[in-house]
């Protein structure tokens, strides 16, 4: 699990960023709003659109995250 944040202030495309707390381009501490432990960026996004309209991935950190395996029992 990774812990995430949402930026407080939009981008320049009017979207509020989700980024996990390991990101080269987290905003400041006065900047976030800590939204918790999440396996993907696209988990945190449902918390994030709570406190938004408009969120979008970091694409950064949250631009390539491996999808879960599903295992089948034979």
């Amino acid at each position: 699990m990774k812990f995430f944040y949402l930026a407080s202030h939009p981008n320049d495309n009017g979207l509020h960023e989700v980024h996990d707390r390991d990101c080269e381009h987290i905003p400041t501490t006065y900047d976030r709003d800590y939204l918790g432990p999440y396996n993907t960026g696209n988990e945190a996004m449902r918390k994030a659109f709570t406190l938004k309209k408009k969120v979008g991935l970091c694409e950064k950190c949250c631009k390539s995250e491996n999808k879960p395996t599903v295992f089948s029992i034979k």
